[in-house]
Formats: C-alpha cells, sequence, structure tokens
C-alpha cells in the first residue's frame, strides 16, 4: 500500500492588489464569480477562457505581476482562437485579473492551476502547488466546488484539500467539495478544442465528483468520471509516462535503424499504416515543456519513498535524460568528419523552443546542447522565430540571430521545425545534424 506524503507553503500574503482589467475598473469587492482561476499559465488561462466563453463571470489570480501584464496586454501564448477569446473576455469585463486571494472566498467554484515542476535532482517541487492550496483552503466557504488541476503525486488532493479542510471544520462532502480533474491542452495544438477533449473527474465523494462534473460541464462536452481523485492523479501520470516510455523506445529504433542502414521515419510510417495496436512516436533531440520530462517523476518519487522499483520507467527516463547529451556527441563527430574540432566552430542551432509552434523553452532539450557546445569552446547561436531571447545556464542572455540565412556556419543543428518558417537556406550549409529526422530539405543532413 502506497502511502502518501505532505506538502505545505503558504502564498506571499504582501502581494499588490491588481483588481484590474485592461480598462483599469475596479472590482466591485462584493462581487461573485463563478470561477475563479488559481494560475495563469499555459493551462489556467485559456481554461478561464473557455468558462469566459461559455457565458460565466471568471476572475483569475496570479502571484506573477509580470504575467498579469502579459495577459493584460495580448503578450502571451496562445492559440490564435483563444487570443480572440481572450481579447473578447477584457473587452466584455468578463475576465478579472488579480494578485490578491482575496477573490477566492467569493468564488462558486475554484480550480488550482499552478505549475508543478522537479528541480535539478528530477525531486518534485511541491512548493507552487502546496502554498496554492494552503491559500484555497484559507479562503474556503460553505458551498464551494475546489478543483484541483494541476499534475502531481497520487494523494495530493486528499494531503493538500481534503485534509486541511477537514482540519479547519469543514466536512467535504457536505460543506465543500473537492476533486481532482486533470489537465489536458496541448500547448500550440488546435487540432483538440478544449470544449471537445474528455475531462477525467475523481471526486473525494460521490456528490463532489457530482458537483464537479456539473462545475466543469459549463464549457466540456464530455466527463469522464472515476472513483476518486487518487484514480484522477493515476490517469494522468500514466497518461504522459506512457508518452515518455514510447518516445525513448522511438529514440532506440532511431539508434537501432541507423546502425542496421535503415531510414527510421520510414519505418514508423509503414507500421503506423496498421489500424490497430499501434500507435507513432518520432525520435528526437530529448523531450521538454512541463509533461513528459516531469510527470514521470512524481511517479518514480512517490515509488522511491516506498522502496517500490519501476524499472521501465526509470531506463525510459533516464534515456530520455541522456539524449541532449547524445546530440552534442554525434554533433562533434560531424565535425570531426569535417576535419573540425568544436573548439572555435560556428555552430547555430535552428529552433529552441521545446516543440513546433509555440514559444515555450521549459526543459527545451536545445538548451542543455547550447550550453554544452559552449562548454566544448563552441561559437554558438541560434534562430528561433518564436523566441526572441532565452537564458542559458550561467544566466546569460542569448538573442536570436535573425540574419541567420545570410550567414554561414561550420554546422547547422535542426531542434525546432516551426510551420510556416522557410528552412530552404540550411541545405545551403555542409554540415547539417537532423535531430527531428523529417528534415528532407537537405539530402545530405545527418541524424543522431
Amino acid at each position: 500500500m502506497l502511502k502518501r506524503s505532505n506538502g505545505v507553503g503558504a502564498w506571499d500574503s504582501e502581494v499588490i492588489d491588481l483588481t484590474v482589467t485592461r480598462k483599469r475598473k475596479q472590482l466591485d469587492p462584493t462581487t461573485t464569480y463563478d470561477v475563479v482561476m488559481v494560475g495563469l499559465g499555459y493551462v489556467g488561462l485559456p481554461t478561464a477562457l473557455s468558462f469566459a466563453a461559455a457565458g460565466l463571470s471568471v476572475a483569475g489570480v496570479d502571484l506573477s505581476l509580470a504575467r498579469l501584464d502579459a495577459v493584460r496586454s495580448g503578450d502571451v501564448d496562445l492559440l490564435d482562437t483563444d487570443r480572440v477569446r481572450l481579447r473578447e473576455a477584457l473587452d466584455a469585463d468578463s475576465l478579472h485579473l488579480t494578485s490578491s486571494p482575496s477573490v477566492l472566498s467569493r468564488a462558486r467554484v475554484v480550480m488550482v492551476c499552478v505549475p508543478t515542476p522537479v528541480d535539478q535532482h528530477l525531486v518534485p517541487d511541491l512548493g507552487p502547488i502546496s502554498a496554492a492550496c494552503a491559500t484555497v483552503v484559507e479562503h474556503a466557504q460553505p458551498g464551494q466546488v475546489l478543483i484541483l488541476t494541476s499534475t502531481t503525486y497520487v494523494g495530493t488532493t486528499r494531503d493538500l484539500l481534503v485534509e486541511p479542510l477537514y482540519r479547519q471544520g469543514l466536512r467535504v462532502g457536505e460543506d465543500v467539495f473537492v476533486a481532482f480533474s486533470p489537465e489536458r491542452i496541448d500547448p500550440g495544438n488546435a487540432q483538440f478544442a478544449q470544449e471537445e477533449v474528455p475531462r477525467v473527474v475523481g471526486g473525494a465523494t460521490r456528490e463532489c465528483t457530482q458537483r464537479a462534473v456539473k462545475a466543469l460541464g459549463a464549457y466540456a462536452r464530455n466527463l469522464h468520471c472515476v472513483s476518486s481523485p487518487e484514480a484522477a492523479e493515476l490517469t494522468k501520470l500514466y497518461e504522459n509516462t506512457f508518452r515518455a516510455v514510447n518516445i525513448a523506445l522511438a529514440n532506440e529504433l532511431a539508434d537501432i535503424s541507423g546502425e542496421l542502414g535503415v531510414d527510421v521515419t520510414e519505418v514508423i510510417d509503414a507500421a503506423a499504416t496498421k489500424p490497430y495496436g499501434f500507435m507513432a512516436f518520432a525520435p528526437g533531440p530529448g523531450v521538454g515543456g512541463h509533461c513528459i520530462p516531469c510527470d514521470p517523476h512524481y511517479l518514480l518519487w512517490q515509488l522511491k519513498r516506498e522502496r517500490h522499483s519501476a524499472p521501465l520507467i526509470e531506463q525510459a527516463m533516464s534515456a530520455i535524460a541522456k539524449r541532449p547529451r547524445e546530440v552534442v556527441d554525434r554533433a562533434r563527430e560531424i565535425l570531426a568528419d569535417a576535419d573540425r574540432g568544436v573548439r572555435g566552430s560556428r555552430v547555430l542551432m535552428v529552433g529552441v523552443a521545446y516543440k513546433p509552434g509555440v514559444a515555450d523553452l521549459r526543459e527545451s532539450p536545445a538548451l542543455e546542447v547550447i550550453d554544452r557546445l559552449l562548454a566544448l569552446g563552441a561559437c554558438v547561436e541560434y534562430f528561433d522565430p518564436l523566441v526572441n531571447e532565452l537564458r542559458l545556464g550561467d544566466g546569460a542572455a542569448m538573442r536570436s540571430s535573425v540574419d541567420a540565412p545570410m550567414r554561414s556556419y561550420d554546422l547547422v543543428v535542426i531542434n525546432t521545425l516551426h510551420p510556416a518558417v522557410d528552412y530552404d537556406w540550411v541545405a545551403g550549409h555542409a554540415c547539417v545534424l537532423d535531430t527531428t529526422y523529417r528534415f528532407n530539405d537537405a539530402p545530405h543532413r545527418s541524424r543522431l
């Protein structure tokens, strides 16, 4: 039987109240909101916009004043449809922005959408979610529905919401209603609208599940109920662990194909013609974003505390973690074959975002590759039309080289190819390392 762990924390009480819309209109302190969203990141903001588009009054709480300003100005990474929704919600005064958690006490529904990262040692950082949940509990009122959506360890909902609410004198399932419903947003992917993607819901009691279904049903058309928050929490961990294991397998297949002189993309495309029992995953330079590099570690961390091993998952995550180092090793080989050493070579990284079509750098393998090449003495630049600037591991800033298409490099490393961007110029370079396995415009390219 796996035990749960506890996390503690509190939001900073000394926050500046930014309860204003883009028009700087003061909020009525007696206003009751249909939904208050805690966290306005890549999950919280689109979810808030979905509720607002459904005609509900929504308040968004975020402790980052810079993030609130960015949302207010529209300088955020959103799908085009959500950009329209944001403008409409702010103009219609149906989305209110604040850094003050006091609005939580005036919410019918509270949703927690805060980051759940891992630290440099791949240990879960429970600080943000613990602090957010503690603040939600502090402001909880009878009749509220509290829904946690952040991906985390199994038992978080009970540890950080249910049990603290009981200690505060609120009976879960009678006074307040608590559930876990994991987010399923794919940044940059317009194919699957939030309204259409099924939401898994697991309440602390049957009544909690029913209340959460009613709340989420305001915008979501498909809801799948499970028996408990724990079942819903493990569902999310399984989803992303499944992807991690299969990406590790795809990378291994790419290595095998290279040894056997076979085109791995041809093999994957052929296997994908099977209408059942197969799902295509592509090899690459590593994985980024908030999910695959992080989520399985919440499960592994919890299992390790209980002296329980998961060798398949552990090996997959280890293989994923070392992939950027393999990119650097391959870059050294290619330069050596061209009678050049890494030191002093001019290297261009094409695309630094963790996936096509987004400006998100979180956990991008390109960052580690750049850091390692710089440490070896290479002169590294990058070209990414969606990412104007990045911070290296030592804190130094680097800006995208806008004139890279007109310049010459000893090696071009392709990390991310954004849609609707012209990359024809890359083929003019003699040494091209294609870590995407899909850049067919340079037939002379090398792969991992």
